[in-house]
């Protein structure tokens, strides 16, 4: 039986800085704890870049493994879609520059700025795409330079982000036997309560105080809100693509958070066995978590062909979504 066609995870990849900071650099920092973070959060290190490293170069890196993974040459993609809230530069778009850094002269290249659920958004454009006829090969990244924005006198908010970029090639799975591809999106925003997680400076809006340059947070009410929304997203696309949490082989959330995660998976009844975890090891890489997370599962082998994988993601606007894939 052949399927509709759809866009397939034809490749993937990732790239974290060299760098490293741990919870006990971060003690130096500010006034925490090893055991405060850990325990808190589920963040034991996270990659910090230096001065050579970037949004730009981490994207590149990335993109090219995808390339690499899915066999296709620069020179054949035809899109390429970045999800960022830390822009090479103000403009034009970072994806711009990859698509020269790449050598993908055939590609048209767009950012956007869905924050932590921007590869989400992206996944879902991609998508589109694909499935009207429009594109053929779309290289879709996530990436970020967190540490740049972030505030590191503010101990509520520094321990939480690292840097990193995740890349996919998506290309029309040609109505396969086994339906392959992605086999749903579901995305949201609510843009009432911007301020209770943004970063007033770096556009128009004039700032009033040096703090207004960095990320801000009230942690509380976005855990709240997290909780309730990525569980509301996941349980949506099961309901939207008739699967249930039994049916999932692996689930990949945004690693902002464990017990998040761990809400998460238990609002659609999945054990955590089946949950991909490495918050440990990166902290929050908004738009990169989920592809970051992705490539390493299926460099380790713990992704297969054939795996049901379900998505979800959350983050600033509001805006959060899930996807689920057959691998």
């Amino acid at each position: 039986m052949r399927h509709p066609e759809r866009a397939f995870f034809k490749g993937l990849g990732a790239a974290a800085p060299t760098k490293v900071l741990s919870n006990h650099d971060i003690e130096k920092l500010v006034d925490t704890s090893d055991e405060w973070i850990r325990t808190r959060t589920g963040i034991e290190r996270r990659h910090v870049a230096d001065d050579d490293t970037n949004t730009l170069t981490l994207a590149t890196e990335a993109g090219r493994k995808a390339l690499l993974d899915a066999g296709v040459e620069p020179e054949e993609v035809d899109m390429i879609i970045l999800g960022t809230l830390t822009p090479y530069i103000g403009f034009p778009a970072t994806a711009c520059l990859v698509q020269n850094a790449l050598g993908a002269r055939n590609a048209a290249a767009v950012d956007i700025n869905a924050a932590c659920s921007g590869f989400l958004y992206g996944l879902h454009l991609a998508q589109s795409l694909i499935c009207s006829g429009a594109n053929r090969n779309v290289l879709l990244i996530g990436a970020e330079t967190m540490s740049r924005i972030v505030n590191w006198k503010d101990r509520n908010t520094c321990v939480l982000f690292g840097d990193a970029a995740g890349a996919a090639l998506l290309a029309p799975s040609a109505g396969n036997e086994d339906g392959a591809g992605v086999l749903g999106t579901y995305i949201r925003s609510d843009g009432v309560q911007p301020e209770m997680l943004c970063r007033i400076g770096g556009g128009t809006k004039p700032i009033a105080t040096e703090e207004e340059n960095y990320l801000q947070m009230s942690g509380k009410d976005v855990f709240k809100r997290a909780v309730t929304a990525m569980g509301d997203a996941a349980e949506q696309i099961l309901r939207q693509t008739g699967f249930s949490g039994e049916d999932i082989t692996l689930l990949i959330p945004h690693q902002a958070n464990m017990r998040i995660i761990e809400a998460t998976a238990k609002r659609v009844n999945i054990p955590m066995d089946k949950v991909v975890v490495n918050i440990q090891e990166y902290g929050n890489t908004s738009a990169a978590t989920i592809p970051v997370a992705m490539a390493e599962a299926k460099a380790s082998g713990r992704m297969r062909s054939g795996d049901i994988v379900l998505m979800v993601a959350f983050g600033a606007g509001m805006t959060w979504g899930a996807a689920l894939a057959r691998m």
